[in-house]
């Protein structure tokens, strides 16, 4: 490997290292059989897969929808009438590819905002400059 491309390759993985949560040790990755089922567990296990996770109690409470979460789910339903996307595709992005500390730290809606301003800039309905126009107008008109 020459050592530009080392050099990228490092400078790629120095960005990587900052946007995932933060780990305690750095690891490589081990031999098949140096796995025990904790590793494995937690190597295959998904964000949104938290079924049977230790956790505390919590009270439930019954809540009505506020406005902007009424007013997200109503504009994701309809990209998917307008073909942007389908469920799966929706459920895949803002459950699975978000990542652990984005699943975990944003609320239901605001994943499912997050993925729609993902889904139309990557399949370029919308250019990022022009989502942050929006976002910046929108802003405004609350101040």
């Amino acid at each position: 490997m020459s050592s530009s491309v080392r050099h990228k390759v490092m400078k790629h993985l120095e960005i990587v290292k900052q946007l995932q949560p933060s780990l305690h040790y750095e690891t490589h990755a081990p031999a098949p059989d140096q796995i025990d089922n904790e590793h494995y567990r937690a190597y295959t296990r998904m964000s949104h897969d938290v079924g049977g996770e230790p956790d505390v109690p919590i009270t439930w409470e019954e809540k009505e929808e506020e406005v902007w979460e009424h007013n997200t789910f109503v504009t994701c339903e309809v990209l998917a009438w307008r073909g942007v996307w389908n469920a799966e595709e929706r459920r895949r992005r803002q459950n699975v590819d978000v990542g652990q500390t984005q699943y975990l730290g944003l609320p239901y809606y605001g994943r499912w905002l997050l993925t729609a301003a993902r889904i139309l800039v990557d399949k370029q309905y919308i250019t990022v400059t022009e989502l942050s126009d929006k976002i910046d107008e929108v802003r405004k008109r609350y101040e």
